[in-house]
């Protein structure tokens, strides 16, 4: 797939060669990764949408990577922007996150069973399965919590990014730097978050047509 530059230089390297890894869960919730793309100039959408970010190689990594993931979660704008069906891998969910619960309940996403929402309690009820934490706000830890698996990818928007950075969520990232300067005024990786200092490590950085893919890891 790609060319890695660290930790030890290689050519090809396949993406279940450098993704493949350890991710304990837990003792009170799931492992979480975070999968993304983002522009020199920091913007993680062009005309609302990451496609224009990326790549080939991008699209295998973030299909790899759903690959071991046990579920994935993503934010309702997201979920609507991106079109998101029924996964590859079976059996694997998709839970859409959400302060309301307005969402488009005729995709495949959902009719396949295959979609269910994250809610706060406040939220209205909904025609699918839910799971629900917090008051007024959706309480993100104690949602996670309900997740009887081992590892969650989280596929953005920078609103989910921001809450999952908020509480201080996100084990792994798995950032892709697309090697273009957008402009405009897109939002970063965790719009809306409040200032963090979480100290990430990296683990590999690989090089394929000058997209670079980096793997951090949360130092605890």
């Amino acid at each position: 797939m790609s060319s890695r530059l660290f930790p030890h230089p290689a050519d090809n390297v396949s993406v279940a060669e450098a993704y493949v890894a350890p991710r304990p869960r837990h003792a009170d919730r799931p492992w979480v990764g975070l999968c993304m793309v983002a522009s020199l100039d920091g913007s993680t959408v062009v005309h609302d949408s990451s496609r224009a970010l990326s790549s080939k190689a991008d699209q295998d990594v973030l299909l790899g990577l759903r690959t071991i993931a046990d579920m994935i979660i993503v934010g309702a704008q997201t979920n609507r922007i991106e079109s998101y069906g029924v996964p590859r891998k079976r059996g694997q969910r998709v839970g859409v996150v959400s302060r309301t619960g307005a969402v488009d309940f005729t995709t495949t996403l959902f009719t396949s069973g295959a979609g269910f929402l994250i809610l706060p309690e406040s939220a209205p009820p909904v025609p699918v399965e839910s799971i629900r934490a917090g008051a007024a706000e959706l309480d993100l830890r104690g949602a996670l919590s309900q997740l009887d698996v081992d590892f969650v990818q989280a596929e953005g928007g920078s609103g989910l990014n921001a809450a999952l950075a908020a509480a201080d969520l996100i084990d792994e990232l798995n950032l892709t730097i697309s090697p273009v300067v957008s402009g405009d005024d897109g939002p970063r990786l965790t719009a809306g978050a409040p200032a963090l200092l979480h100290r990430m490590d990296l683990v590999h950085l690989l090089e394929d047509d000058g997209f670079l893919f980096t793997r951090y890891v949360r130092r605890r």
